[in-house]
């Protein structure tokens, strides 16, 4: 016997209402929840993955290179530092901007490593709290993929405490000038500009950030090598030696610890896309391999 509950859980094309068989690849629904404009981001990230990243990185991986062109191709498609607005920034959402490390991820986890280290630390602080002309002069440039940008925070005896941080900066006349070092910086080598954060002489010696053209005498970087993994990015050591900047080189938004922890916060928000982007690529080669395998 048909009751009215039957009719109301069939489907106009006479099946069971509420059964239909998941999508393997999106099991949760996700695609419903986006906007249009976020699964354009998606969708363009995806194709770039698999038309640029995925049919080369293995050769990347193994010559542990960046491929500087990349960094164009990126900039072109408004990748980077896109959840920033002015300056040639593409000014899109949250989650356009995690969307596309998701992907990025998927492909790589080194090349999305080169998205936050050039938009959510290098860039992030450059927009955040550097001045009009540090933001007229370099943001329009990283957005474009022109110039390339680092993040000097970690050192070699403080990578989890920068409060140890050694890193100093004192002030002679109307100048600072820098001495220490950093570890794990990525791209340093390659960086047109640095932002590099260090103690000061001032009253409480407080951590300030200065914005570092990487010709500046006394920068010298050099890459660490022997990596097992991220080695399609490139990650150096830095060290100041009497490294002399004018006073407009520092960051005036901020002073302390605050300032690089409001960086890293929205890198480590790029990252926990990216893991999502690893392990669903992990599950899509093995679906593909489970689907395609003969006994």
């Amino acid at each position: 016997m048909t009751t009215r509950a039957d009719v109301a859980n069939v489907r106009t094309d006479g099946k069971p209402a509420g059964r239909e068989r998941p999508d393997p690849m999106d099991f949760l629904g996700i695609d419903a929840m986006l906007n249009e404009e976020e699964l354009r981001v998606r969708d363009e990230a995806r194709a770039f993955v698999g038309e640029r990243i995925k049919p080369n990185v293995a050769k990347w991986w193994e010559d542990a290179h960046f491929p500087r062109e990349i960094a164009l191709e990126m900039g072109a498609l408004g990748l980077l530092g896109m959840h920033l607005k002015g300056y040639g920034c593409a000014g899109k959402s949250a989650v356009s901007y995690g969307l596309a490390c998701m992907e990025l991820e998927a492909g790589d986890s080194g090349l999305r490593t080169f998205v936050s280290v050039q938009g959510s630390l290098a860039m992030s602080g450059i927009h955040k709290f550097g001045s009009e002309e540090h933001k007229e002069e370099w943001l329009p440039r990283m957005a474009r993929g022109e110039a390339i940008g680092c993040f000097g925070l970690t050192e070699p005896s403080a990578g989890s405490d920068p409060a140890g941080m050694k890193t100093f900066a004192r002030r002679e006349g109307s100048a600072w000038v820098l001495n220490g070092s950093k570890r794990w910086i990525g791209m340093g080598t390659i960086a047109d500009v640095a932002v590099i954060w260090a103690r000061t002489d001032e009253e409480g010696n407080p951590v300030r950030g200065f914005v570092v053209p990487t010709s500046t005498p006394g920068f010298k970087a050099r890459d660490i090598t022997g990596k097992f993994s991220m080695r399609s990015s490139i990650q150096c050591d830095l060290t100041f030696e009497e490294m002399r900047l004018p006073e407009s080189a520092m960051l005036p938004g901020v002073q302390g610890l605050k300032g690089p922890f409001a960086c890293l916060n929205e890198a480590r928000y790029g990252i926990i896309w990216g893991a999502m982007g690893a392990a669903r690529d992990c599950y899509e080669v093995a679906l593909g391999y489970a689907k395609g395998r003969e006994q």
